[in-house]
């Protein structure tokens, strides 16, 4: 081959090496950086009915992704009726996916805590059964010690005449729910707002917490109390 040509193909291999290892990070389609562009930590919540538990979350900065789905119990690939059934030993649950560079554990706790009634330990509002109750599932020591400090200086704040009942116990593993739950409140708004008002959910966040501010600039509005 000749020595030009052999060069020629040279130099195209390089620059093509060069260009597959650098490309740029894109924006997805909401303006969000991809999963794999930056590191990411994991939460997981339980805090009855995940249509309303999803939703709130999904507003921050920094949060990347929110999935509603299952786990706490042992049951693998559970389903929706099995789980309301309350006889698989999951729960309702929503797993988030956040930038710890731009949102902490210990901010999406206080987030939490703003969407349940964590003295409830037989569900959440209109929702009964242990299937429905809160629950922190802790990914590591680390947040461990957060949601506990957290549970503490919630109850030491005296809004509650009853025991927290919140339980902070070790994540084993999330199985995500059935596509037709996924963003339930942006794909069926009507519905999802009638069972929101209807579950007596918004109310009580309102008289627990009422104007009181979080203090976020990441949190866009009020989303971290109704919507």
């Amino acid at each position: 081959m000749n020595i030009w040509l052999k060069l020629f193909i040279s130099g195209i291999m390089i620059m093509s090496f060069f260009g597959c290892n650098n490309k740029e990070v894109s924006a997805d389609a909401d303006g969000k950086e991809p999963l794999s562009a930056v590191q990411t930590e994991t939460a997981t919540f339980a805090g009855g009915c995940f249509w309303c538990m999803e939703a709130p979350f999904e507003k921050i900065d920094g949060v990347l992704n929110v999935v509603s789905g299952y786990t706490g119990g042992k049951m693998e690939n559970p389903t929706y009726e099995a789980v309301s059934s309350g006889k698989s030993g999951h729960l309702e649950a929503i797993q988030i996916t956040y930038d710890p560079a731009k949102i902490s554990y210990d901010t999406l706790i206080e987030v939490f805590w703003r969407q349940i009634d964590p003295t409830d330990a037989g569900g959440s509002f209109v929702d009964r059964g242990p299937q429905y109750r809160s629950v922190v599932f802790y990914h590591n020591d680390t947040q461990k010690q957060a949601a506990e400090k957290s549970k503490a200086d919630l109850a030491a704040t005296g809004k509650y005449n009853a025991p927290i009942a919140t339980e902070i116990i070790p994540y084993d593993k999330f199985y995500p729910a059935e596509d037709y739950h996924q963003d339930y409140y942006k794909n069926n708004p009507i519905r999802y707002k009638y069972y929101r008002h209807g579950s007596g959910r918004d109310h009580y966040l309102k008289k627990i917490w009422g104007d009181e501010p979080l203090n976020l600039n990441s949190i866009k509005e009020t989303a971290f109390t109704w919507i």
